[in-house]
């Protein structure tokens, strides 16, 4: 059995989030769909830098029949913290500090045992130690992004959930996905924002979704920003590439979101 590699850290290279800086932020990245035969975190040296406070701890937890692997970095301070869980695209990305590689699909990229994998994670992150459970948001890029709207749908505690550029390769070309991501988007009891660059692959996902209306009219809100670069994979990244873009828009709005 193959899982994705995890990784429990910080992104490497990006700027902390405004007003939820490095020493009041902790975050828990997945890697959405990259397989191999190891599951076990890399090197601290290796997986990007330590968030000011802390270094960091070993982290193990299950996943079915499974053990994950990773690393955990916490701010220092003794009160609970807000959490980001990140699940980052099939391919992997070194802008994130994680490369996996040689990526593989596994059973032709059904959801399922990678919805349990950030199921298992977002289970780890509500059980560790100082972490406000009030306020966990789940997000995502690229297939990362499906994930974060298919456990957005089943976990009801969810502060809120925030997707770059999620389902934009999957959505022309698959029937199931569209109506998994509909589905999921209707059932989630979150405020949900879909963050993509106007020259991505398709803007049609964000839009689509943005439509769907969940238990008690959360918002749906959608961030549709002017082309970045000349080409479709600059829009695609625009979540590394255009970090000071986003991040006010973003956490402006997950300021807004009500506490579960």
């Amino acid at each position: 059995m193959r899982r994705p590699c995890l990784t429990l850290a910080p992104p490497a290279g990006t700027a902390h989030p405004a007003g939820c800086s490095a020493a009041v932020l902790a975050m828990l990245v997945v890697s959405a769909g990259c397989s191999g035969p190891s599951r076990h975190a890399p090197p601290a040296a290796a997986a990007g830098p330590a968030v000011p406070g802390a270094p960091p701890e070993a982290v193990e937890f299950p996943s079915g029949a499974l053990r994950l692997h990773g690393l955990l970095w916490r701010p220092g301070g003794t009160g609970p913290v807000p959490a980001v869980l990140f699940s980052h695209g099939s391919g992997g990305t070194t802008a994130v500090g994680r490369a996996c590689p040689s990526p593989r699909p596994r059973a032709g990229w059904r959801h399922s045992e990678q919805l349990d994998d950030v199921l298992a994670a977002l289970a780890f992150l509500e059980r560790a130690p100082r972490i406000d459970q009030g306020r966990i948001v789940l997000a995502g890029h690229s297939f990362g992004g499906q994930l974060t709207l298919l456990a957005a749908a089943r976990h009801p505690s969810i502060r809120a959930a925030v997707t770059f550029a999620a389902a934009t390769a999957s959505w022309p070309r698959s029937a199931e996905v569209r109506r998994a991501l509909r589905e999921a988007v209707a059932h989630a009891r979150c405020p949900i924002l879909l963050v993509q660059w106007s020259n991505d692959f398709s803007t049609e996902p964000s839009l689509a979704l943005g439509q769907e209306t969940g238990p008690g009219n959360p918002p749906r809100r959608v961030l549709l920003y002017p082309p970045l670069g000349s080409s479709p994979e600059q829009g695609h990244n625009g979540l590394y590439l255009a970090t000071s873009r986003w991040e006010p828009d973003v956490f402006a709005f997950l300021d807004d979101a009500p506490s579960r």
